[in-house]
């Protein structure tokens, strides 16, 4: 169940130079994953990337 979230998490990684791809695999991601997975990509998100991409987390997360 967590090879998801893992695989996500490296998506994420390989897209974080790129503000508008980052944000469309974090919206793809939120879709596909479960409630308790989205709140460990969440946490996950923030302590990576909340100084880069904070205003894109905020955006997606606010859904989710």
């Amino acid at each position: 169940m967590m090879k998801m979230l893992n695989y996500v998490k490296n998506i994420l990684t390989r897209v974080s130079f790129d503000a508008r791809l980052f944000e469309k695999e974090l919206r793809k991601a939120i879709k596909v994953l479960i409630a308790e997975e989205i709140q460990e990509l969440r946490n996950w998100c923030y302590a990576n990337y909340g100084n880069e991409h904070r205003a894109i987390l905020n955006r997606c997360f606010v859904v989710a």
